[in-house]
Parts: structure tokens; C-alpha cells; sequence
């Protein structure tokens, strides 16, 4: 009986300093990348406000080009809902809204995950003129896990997981709009 009192008090114990380690670790992540592409402003604002063309450069969407895909409203408008379906684990359900457009500069969206795990997260995607025909554009990505989820966050580096995704992407997005 001593035994498995002391076994109880030993899993309490580690239980409690899980959370209380839990408690000091930050909920939220932000991950940004950015790449210089030789075309102006314009035409990649153009490009990147529809969300429909996020299949022709994001990696996510090239890892199940058979996913399900369905589309509401007007595309680079305030509203516009793109949501998937795959059976890819790697993919998964969900869907993401343009939250605002600021025309010619900035696009923010809202992912909304549904499988394989719940989560809502923020994305940007900005287009800065360095000349004429010289852009740099950044695609950004930020999310919060609670408490006591983000103890995860130790364990997971959220900037190479996400970052390379991104800078992939870009980089895809690169090679369409300069050829």
C-alpha cells in the first residue's frame, strides 16, 4: 500500500510541475518569411490577394493536389472563404477568410483548422517596392496554443517547421510571377 502512495505522490507531483512549467511558457508563435522577386509591386499584390492562386506556390496545397476544394464569395475581397478537404494528414480540413484587404500593400486571412486538429491562426502577406521593378514580399504566420498545450511549444520549433513551408512557397511564388 506504501508502494503505490508513493508511486500516486510521485505522478501528482510531476503532473503539478508540467503545469507549472506550462504556465511559464509563451502561448503564442509568429513565424515570417520574405523574398525578393524582379516584378513590381502591382502586378504581385495582383497575384497574392487571391487566395485561389495560393494553390499554384503554397506547399501545402501541392502536398494533395486532389483535395477537395470549394470557394465562397468573391476572390481578394473582404469575406472570401477558401476551405478544403483532403485526406492527407499532412493536409487535412479547413478553411481560411481574407479578414482585410489593404489594396496594393497587405492581405490578412484567418485559417480556421479542422482536422487533424482544431486551431484558428492569422496570415499575411505584405508587398514592400524596393524600386520599380523589385519587390520584396513577405508571407507571415501567427498562431496561440493554451495552456496547458503549449508546453508543446518546448518541443516544437515552430520557425523551422512553418518557415521552410514559407520560404518554400515564396520561393514558388518566385519562380512563377519572374518567368
Amino acid at each position: 500500500m506504501k508502494v503505490i502512495k508513493k508511486i500516486l505522490l510521485v505522478i501528482i507531483s510531476l503532473i503539478i510541475l508540467i503545469l507549472i512549467i506550462a504556465a511559464f511558457v509563451p502561448k503564442q508563435y509568429a513565424v515570417e518569411r520574405e523574398i525578393e522577386i524582379n516584378k513590381s509591386k502591382t502586378e504581385i499584390f495582383e497575384y497574392v490577394k487571391f487566395l485561389r492562386n495560393q494553390d499554384n506556390y503554397s506547399v501545402w496545397a501541392k502536398r494533395d493536389p486532389n483535395m477537395k476544394k470549394e470557394f465562397q464569395g468573391t476572390d481578394g475581397t473582404v469575406g472570401f472563404v477558401s476551405a478544403w478537404d483532403s485526406d492527407n494528414k499532412d493536409v487535412g480540413k479547413g478553411e481560411q477568410e481574407i479578414l482585410s484587404v489593404v489594396e496594393g500593400e497587405r492581405i490578412d486571412f484567418e485559417l480556421r483548422f479542422i482536422e487533424p486538429f482544431e486551431a484558428k491562426d492569422l496570415a499575411y502577406m505584405v508587398t514592400e517596392s524596393l524600386s520599380d521593378s523589385l519587390t520584396v514580399v513577405k508571407w507571415g504566420f501567427s498562431g496561440e496554443i493554451s495552456y496547458p498545450m503549449n508546453l508543446m511549444l518546448l518541443f516544437m520549433n515552430m520557425e523551422e517547421m512553418l518557415g521552410g513551408d514559407l520560404q518554400n512557397g515564396l520561393a514558388n511564388l518566385k519562380g512563377i510571377l519572374e518567368d
